[in-house]
């Protein structure tokens, strides 16, 4: 599928389908193989299950025509889960002496490569996403990592900015893409490369398969992230890369119905004198408002705000009916959580990120209005 022309609905419908055969599946079940048959030289496209599956390779031929539509040379590869693909490309790209920055907002599990890359005698060097903090220590860096919108506290970069600069520099650029989606923007056309994401969350959206991914065009780019995988063996299973294509028809459904909501929500937390911090790009007034209209199509369903302290979030948490205390988002169930349970990430104690389904908008805002009344009584 390589027209341009189509919307974002009709390309998540039939991305990366086979051309159809007669008395065929549209999409064809999962190919559940260790091995092929394998006569005489291995020259074809299948030979190891650690290496390639059919499965994987519709579902990495749709999620490219996501992130890149009309673009057949952009390589996707497909991972155990978010923080496989993340691993992927910076231990494949990242050697003992090269410098990498990254965000001291991101993703709460970052930390963790802190730790590894320096034992790997990688200098890491981290900046706020906000206002594009991370220009001031990219000089002499071999890679630099963005997330916009950050999570959990959704600030956002300018992609196309830090991306000039980087590449000036001579460093390489890879966007997180999680939250965002490649329906809310599209790091490869800003720039970027590599874009990157955990498909657990939004492009699967039902809060039931791990799974991540990582695009790029450079094809020596992807053939180093290729080794990776198979060098670590952090491949998913056919079942998840088949549930997580069939999954991708609806979202650009579930998307347009969770921001729209998101954005509901975000007026109506706008006008309670109770919370504070309110954070959501979509907003108008937001701070990252202006940069953010300028490279996203879609400001995505998260929404972070907060209460007065602990005690508050938590009771408001109890109170809600029909959202989830979990830890994840981008899923068709409404989930919130009071991140400072974690540790780890610079919120206050009564800070709440609240990720919006695909619940009625009504339904949702009435029922988050009434714990908010009832944690405050």
């Amino acid at each position: 599928m390589t027209d341009m022309a189509y919307g974002d609905g009709t390309r998540a419908v039939r991305a990366g389908l086979p051309d159809p055969v007669k008395y065929e599946p549209t999409l064809p079940g999962p190919v559940f193989a260790a091995h092929f048959h394998l006569p005489g030289e291995p020259t074809g496209p299948y030979t190891y299950g650690r290496d390639e599956n059919p499965t994987w390779t519709h579902l990495e031929r749709a999620i490219g025509e996501l992130e890149a539509p009309g673009e057949p040379d952009v390589e996707t590869l497909v991972f155990a889960s978010g923080m496989a693909a993340i691993s992927a490309v910076l231990l494949s790209q990242l050697k003992a002496g090269d410098a990498v920055v990254l965000p001291t907002d991101g993703y709460q599990a970052l930390p963790l490569l802190h730790e590894q890359l320096r034992a790997f005698g990688i200098e890491v060097r981290t900046a706020p996403t906000g206002g594009d903090g991370q220009l001031a220590v990219l000089e002499g860096a071999r890679l630099l990592w963005i997330e916009t919108p950050s999570n959990p506290g959704l600030d956002v970069c300018d992609i196309r900015r830090l991306v000039a600069a980087a590449h000036a520099a001579g460093a390489l650029v890879a966007v997180d893409n999680t939250l965002a989606t490649p329906l809310g923007q599209r790091p490869l056309e800003l720039g970027a490369d590599f874009s990157v994401a955990s498909d657990t969350k939004g492009m699967t959206g039902h809060g039931d398969i791990l799974l991540g991914h990582v695009s790029c065009r450079d094809p020596r780019r992807a053939a180093e992230v290729r080794r990776w995988r198979k060098v670590v063996g952090a491949i998913p299973g056919p079942m998840e890369a088949w549930l997580a294509h069939r999954s991708l028809a609806t979202l650009q459904l579930r998307i347009d119905r969770q921001c729209s909501t998101a954005l509901a929500l975000a007026r109506a937390l706008a006008e309670r004198a109770d919370v504070t911090g309110l954070r959501y790009p979509g907003l108008p007034d937001d701070p990252s408002h202006t940069v953010a209209a300028r490279q996203m199509r879609r400001f995505g369903p998260v929404v972070s705000f907060e209460l007065a302290d602990r005690k508050r979030a938590e009771r408001f948490l109890e109170g809600l009916r029909i959202v989830d205390d979990a830890t994840s988002f981008g899923g068709v169930r409404s989930t919130a959580e009071r991140r400072g349970r974690w540790g780890g990430d610079a919120v206050a104690e009564g800070f709440v990120r609240f990720s919006v389904g695909a619940e009625d908008p009504e339904d949702l805002i009435a029922d988050v209005l009434r714990a908010l009344d009832e944690a405050g009584a």
